[in-house]
């Protein structure tokens, strides 16, 4: 079967998310208009505008374009650094300090520019944000890396097929999602077992696994390499799903679902950046043991291509094609590849121990519930009975609210859902 079939097999499940999604999933309409920044453009009459035109305008335009013109200018040169291009050549260097410069100016827009930002800079205030973002960054990008080049070891290195390298990966993605789930429950169970405990306690044992990961060879046994894998996933798994919970709970209501795109997108960029980033790190490792062996530049590149050629398999004459003999590949693939693929694990379990520092130092215990439920629902239930005239009676029991100003905000998302819920009933009546 073609590798093509790979993406093929996607399009029936995305066209049935799109029907879960359109058939199932409840929408509700959002009224009213955006609040007008101190800072912002927005002009003071937008609420006039009609519905539609209103929320368009109200998209962040400028931060999207700032945001995937930042992202590909910094992704680039990381691909082609040291594979196509030198480190310190010009097609290098410059796309990546605009790339920052870039993000610095994308920073500069959502602090001071955006009416309605995608990313509020006001939520960096908060320390266990932070820190999450940070543990996140480091989560994309040790788990999409290990889950792309751990069955390239099995393949190049111990010689699996590529069905036979899938399936020695499930380790990691079994005890990954048990542990994620399982995260949930001793949170839940365990009342004395607070979320940023299981943070710890995940990637410690993720350092662990990465570290042992690392000592992989090719005579390492199977059963010790499937227990390596096993630390590594429910490490992972356990900082899944407990960080969302720590990073909602430190933020007011309002800002619940930004804080959790903004890390959602955070995980995936740094999963983005780890691929070039990591496959550089091995190339230049393959690359330097296969220039000692004074082979060509057309053989070096042929073997970073396909790596696989080094295996034992390989037969005598399609070496000798390539200059190599039988103990040169051999040695190729322990001090090239191998090495390569050990130094990504050395680094992995680095970066794994710096998220370990920043989640202890940064994240801290806040409870998700506020304790205040009950008495928002019945403020807006009162709201709701005493207004008599729709939208405008609702605005009116909201500029009369006497309530703090921490919970009138709290409450302003269950206020405008009722009103609008009430506005519709009246149009039927």
């Amino acid at each position: 079967m073609a590798m093509q079939w790979c993406f093929w097999v996607n399009l029936p499940v995305s066209l049935s998310a799109i029907c879960v999604v359109l058939l199932v999933l409840p929408l509700k309409p959002v009224e009213g208009c955006v609040k007008r920044q101190a800072h912002s453009r927005w002009p003071t009459h937008s609420c006039l505008i009609p519905g539609p035109r209103r929320k368009l305008l109200a998209i962040d335009y400028a931060g999207i374009g700032l945001t995937l013109a930042g992202s590909v200018l910094v992704i680039l040169p990381l691909t082609w650094g040291g594979v196509k291009f030198p480190w310190n050549s010009p097609t290098i260097l410059a796309p990546l300090c605009s790339g920052f410069v870039v993000i610095f100016l994308f920073c500069c827009w959502e602090w001071k520019g955006a009416n309605l930002p995608i990313v509020p800079m006001y939520i960096f205030k908060h320390v266990t944000v932070t820190g999450v973002y940070i543990a996140m960054f480091v989560n994309g990008f040790i788990c999409y890396s290990s889950i792309y080049y751990l069955p390239q070891l099995f393949q190049v290195a111990l010689g699996y097929s590529p069905i036979r390298s899938g399936v020695f990966l499930l380790p990691v993605l079994i005890s990954q999602s048990f542990a994620s789930s399982g995260a949930g429950m001793i949170r839940f169970f365990a009342c004395l077992v607070f979320e940023q405990t299981i943070v710890y306690a995940g990637f410690s044992l993720w350092t662990v696994g990465c570290g042992c990961l690392s000592t992989v060879t090719e005579s390492t046994p199977r059963a010790l390499l499937v227990f390596y894998m096993l630390l590594a996933g429910v490490g992972a798994g356990l900082t899944l799903q407990t960080t969302v919970i720590a990073v909602q709970a430190s933020v007011s209501r309002k800002d619940m679902s930004v804080v959790t795109a903004v890390r959602n997108f955070i995980r995936l960029f740094g999963a983005t950046l780890s691929l070039p980033d990591r496959k550089s790190t091995r190339n230049n490792s393959l690359r330097t043991a296969l220039s000692s062996l004074s082979l060509t530049p057309s053989a070096i590149t042929t073997i970073i291509d396909d790596p696989t050629i080094l295996r034992s398999g390989t037969s005598t004459s399609q070496l000798a094609a390539l200059g190599l003999t039988p103990s040169q590949a051999s040695y190729a693939l322990t001090h090239g590849y191998t090495a390569g693929f050990k130094f990504v694990f050395i680094l992995n379990a680095c970066l794994v121990g710096v998220a370990t520092v920043s989640s202890i130092f940064m994240i801290k215990h806040k409870e998700l519930v506020r304790g205040d439920e009950e008495k928002l629902r019945a403020e807006a239930r009162q709201l709701l009975e005493n207004s008599g005239n729709g939208d405008r009676g609702v605005s009116k029991g909201l500029s009369s609210d006497k309530r703090e100003p921490e919970a009138k905000n709290e409450a302003l998302g269950i206020d405008v859902e009722m009103g609008s819920a009430m506005s519709e009933k009246l149009e039927h009546a």
